[in-house]
């Protein structure tokens, strides 16, 4: 009887052991240089200004490792007051424990606008180096200060400069430790290889939209081969974009989905970012709620089945939430 009992409470125990390894193992990736990037990250696009503080604390607080931000956003000077607050030599967490994320804005793809806009970034943040910097989207607007330029007839001044001109410019605050990696946000299949034809520091990311929806098997298969990490923004298909429409699909509605979160007692969203780590794929869902933000990181104490995973990708519609027309640009809600 003791044997069985003894047996029995081994294997428990081992049960316990391994899936408290499985999730050490499986919270983050590992980039082409080494380094690990929490597959979890709060998200801060359309978080506004005076509850984006807020949204950062309560992250870090719940054990959040992992904060993306932009320029474009306009809210990093209050996330680096949240730094600011929760980060330093004397406080529960060091700059090293938080993994930051900030992307180069279209008017600033010029070499000599390169190194001043991250700085600005760095400045705004309160942060001596980022731990990963993006350019935005592959092509530049017009140099200058006005975020979105445009003629007369309310048309987009765009710039020819070539990418990776751009490029090169971000290998140079690799190289004088401004930056820990560099990556890419919004480029395709043909855009990454051009840059890897040149690039003497290779691109360890590229963020892009992931959903079920949108589930980018072709590009996350593409980004493997090559090395590079994907990160999905807007995992939950960004149900408060101001221009949604009353007749699109709507990711968390989805039933099999919905079926998944019964089964393992867990929320939709819960069950999306779960599918996403577990494909090893960033996911960054943003929220200002403090119950939500909670939520959405305890995803790594249960396990999808193989044909579970199946099922979810399976849903793949090629469905873009974030399309980039930017003559529907609203000023609250910047394009991510």
């Amino acid at each position: 009887m003791l044997r069985f009992q003894f047996a029995h409470l081994f294997k428990f125990t081992c049960r316990i052991y391994c899936r408290n390894l499985q999730t050490n193992m499986n919270d983050f990736a590992v980039l082409n240089t080494g380094r690990k990037m929490p597959l979890v990250g709060l998200g801060t696009w359309k978080s506004e200004p005076g509850k984006v503080k807020q949204a950062v604390v309560w992250a870090l607080q719940a054990g959040y490792r992992h904060i993306d931000c932009a320029a474009i956003y306009g809210n990093e000077s209050e996330i680096g007051e949240a730094f600011q607050e929760m980060l330093g030599p004397d406080k529960a967490l060091k700059r090293e424990d938080v993994f930051v994320t900030s992307k180069l804005w279209n008017t600033k793809h010029h070499p000599e606008d390169v190194e001043p806009a991250l700085l600005n970034s760095l400045k705004e943040l309160k942060l001596e180096y980022l731990d990963l910097y993006l350019i935005h989207w592959p092509y530049a607007f017009q140099r200058g200060d006005t975020a979105f330029p445009r003629q007369e007839d309310g048309t987009l001044l765009y710039d020819d400069i070539d990418y990776k001109v751009t490029w090169a410019a971000m290998e140079k605050l690799v190289e004088k430790g401004l930056v820990r990696a560099i990556g890419l946000s919004n480029f395709n299949s043909r855009q990454i290889n051009d840059v890897l034809s040149m690039a003497n520091i290779k691109p360890t990311v590229l963020q892009v939209e992931g959903h079920p929806y949108l589930a980018q098997v072709e590009l996350l298969a593409h980004c493997r081969e090559r090395g590079l990490v994907m990160t999905a923004y807007s995992p939950l298909g960004s149900p408060d974009r101001a221009w949604k429409r009353p007749d699109e699909p709507v990711v968390l509605e989805e039933p099999v989905i919905a079926a998944l979160a019964k089964k393992y007692n867990k929320s939709l969203a819960q069950i999306i970012i779960r599918w996403q780590t577990q494909r090893g794929v960033v996911t960054i869902p943003k929220s200002v709620t403090e119950s939500r933000i909670k939520e959405n990181i305890q995803v790594f104490d249960f396990t999808l089945e193989p044909d579970e995973m199946d099922s979810v990708t399976a849903l793949n519609k090629g469905w873009r939430y974030i399309v980039p027309t930017i003559t529907d640009y609203v000023p609250s809600n910047p394009l991510h």
